[in-house]
């Protein structure tokens, strides 16, 4: 069965269809940083439309999977750069792990296809399943198996302010819908252009426009409302040390690595600042343990009179057994720990192995001490007078854990993250597209402090005010109005892609139902 699969695979990239749903999955990846030709995310599926017409199901499914793993293996190909340099694995290891994470990734856009192709054989208008069923395989595979919600096409638009603000009521999949939608309607019109009897999509087209209209509409009144003005400015300093990664846990470097940070922040403070953030890991120690290294940190938050929030690793008893956390402490200006979070949502294979007693001989790529501990809850950190939800590395790509934070009365959200690892690839900047997403969600701002970049201050808007580039040893500094809280997604969450997987259900057993009053 599954040398079956592969071969039809294999055959698809030699078929017509096949080199047209190839150049969809291209275009969709051109329209992501570091590339970042976000319009052609709005004509990309116009090779695949092309290439499903008249298919049957079955093929609809290929034809969707080629584009998704043609679209993902450009995207992802970073991750050889974290498996073989980190991860210390052969490429003949790399690759087959890499394209089976493309694969896992590209079933779902299979599976949009295969909603979309059912839903026309019945009767069901493309221009209203397939948007439904892009966005209810985009949510499903945000926490399937962990889940991964990283370059969804509504991510590609995170630099078109006026077209993202919707965010705060849809998040990203609102966006991704009438990107596809977008999609579904030139393709009919450039189809209906080109003769062949097939009628203009009149009413799809007047769908789109009113749909596009409301979003600018919307968007550009979001951006024309002034800021709150009951909380007062933060200013802040962003420190990025620029650690090397194949130095950062060496005993031998703690030293130097204190070093740096401390005359960043000296450099960064000279104008007054109230609030200074150090990466994720930032303390290549345990800084519960390292008294003397501790205190040297807690006496240059006293000397310049400011709230320092650095990483580190943490340790802690938990049912009689030690375990290891990704941590973030926060230090008040009078030289006090005031307060820790967590990291809840580990990376798999970074951070812990899944079943790591089934596959002993599979090593974290996170070196310096031994498999982490997910964090218990949420906490918001003190810093004067204002709370922060402190998101660590890859945290910033879910959503879930942004609004637990606000609503746990978070008022300006924390990204602090180790994308050294990353190598100089796209990645840093695709990950920090997606942290864009965060703060137009829940009306917060986003401070995102990285080792190596990108470092950024991002308002509630997800206007990106300022940014560093990747290794080099910056510091970034601003002021920022912590936010409200009052956005409508904090409250409903992703009610309408959840609506969007109910719908595609639907499809789905409607096309069974009709399947199955045709077979006698």
């Amino acid at each position: 069965m599954t040398t079956r699969f592969i071969g039809s695979q294999t055959a698809a990239l030699f078929d017509r269809p096949g080199q047209l749903a190839i150049f969809s999955g291209l275009l969709i990846a051109l329209s992501f940083p570091s590339s970042g030709f976000s319009f052609l995310a709005w004509i990309a599926l116009i090779p695949l439309l092309i290439a499903l017409e008249n298919s049957s199901r079955r093929t609809a499914f290929r034809i969707g999977f080629t584009c998704g793993i043609s679209a993902y293996v450009l995207i992802l190909y970073w991750i050889n750069v974290v498996i073989t340099r980190y991860g210390h694995l052969p490429w003949a290891v790399s690759i087959p792990l890499y394209l089976l994470l493309a694969a896992w990734l590209a079933l779902f856009f299979g599976l949009a296809a295969l909603i979309a192709r059912a839903g026309e054989q019945v009767g069901i208008k493309t221009a209203f399943s397939l948007p439904v069923a892009w966005v209810a395989c985009d949510l499903i595979r945000s926490f399937l198996f962990s889940g991964f919600p990283w370059a969804m096409l509504g991510h590609s638009q995170y630099r078109i302010l006026p077209l993202i603000q919707i965010a705060d009521i849809s998040g990203v999949f609102g966006i991704t819908l009438l990107i596809v939608l977008a999609n579904v309607v030139l393709y009919r019109v450039l189809r209906a252009l080109c003769g062949g009897g097939i009628q203009y999509p009149v009413k799809s087209v007047l769908v789109l426009l009113l749909l596009l209209v409301a979003t600018l509409v919307y968007g550009f009144n979001r951006l024309n409302q002034p800021e709150a003005t009951d909380a007062k400015p933060v200013k802040v300093a962003l420190i990025q040390g620029n650690i090397a990664q194949d130095v950062k846990w060496s005993p031998g470097f703690q030293e130097k690595t204190i070093d740096i940070y401390e005359q960043l922040t000296r450099t960064a403070c000279k104008e007054g600042v109230d609030l200074v953030i150090w990466p994720e890991s930032a303390l290549p120690f345990f800084f519960q343990d390292e008294l003397h290294q501790a205190e040297r940190i807690k006496r240059l938050a006293r000397e310049l009179s400011v709230t320092l929030l650095v990483g580190s690793p943490a340790h802690e008893l938990r049912n009689g057994r030690r375990t290891f956390l990704n941590s973030a402490f926060v230090i008040s200006p009078t030289g006090e720990t005031i307060g820790r979070s967590d990291k809840i949502h580990l990376v798999p294979f970074g951070e812990f192995v899944p079943l790591g007693r089934l596959f002993p001989f599979i090593s974290k790529m996170v070196v310096g001490i031994g498999d982490f501990s997910p964090g218990e809850r949420a906490i918001p950190l003190q810093a004067g007078q204002t709370q922060l939800g402190t998101l660590i590395c890859f945290e910033g790509i879910f959503p879930d854990l942004a609004r637990e934070y606000v609503n746990a009365g978070a008022r300006i959200l924390v990204n602090i993250t180790n994308d050294a690892w990353f190598g100089k690839t796209s990645a840093p900047y695709q990950h920090l597209s997606i942290g864009v997403f965060r703060a137009v969600e829940t009306r917060t701002p986003l401070l995102r402090a990285a080792n190596t970049g990108v470092t950024a201050i991002i308002d509630h808007n997800g206007h990106i005010r300022t940014m560093t580039p990747l290794f080099e040893e910056a510091f970034r500094t601003g002021e920022i109005r912590p936010g409200t809280g009052d956005s409508l997604y904090l409250k409903i969450g992703d009610t309408m892609a959840w609506l969007c997987v109910l719908l595609s259900a639907g499809i789905a057993g409607l096309t069974w139902l009709k399947r199955k009053k045709i077979t006698p």
